[in-house]
């Protein structure tokens, strides 16, 4: 049984554009090729950078919101 497509957008997850999809996907590659590397391999240069994109995509959509 096919499940319907949720039409609504997540709240807590901003629209993106196509760039911020791109580098989002190449870290989160990125992420995966470290922990193929092991346990000890750290990530969290990698997270900030998702998240520091992430926070700027809510602000643009904070912004636009008030608009």
């Amino acid at each position: 049984m096919a499940s319907k497509k949720n039409e609504q957008p997540d709240p807590n997850y901003p629209q993106l554009t196509a760039g911020e999809n791109a580098r989002i996907a190449w870290n989160v590659a990125r992420m995966a090729k470290r922990s193929l590397a092991g346990e000890n391999a750290d990530r969290s240069d990698l997270e900030r950078n998702v998240n520091r994109i992430l926070d700027r995509a809510h602000k643009r959509a904070e912004k636009n919101a008030k608009k």
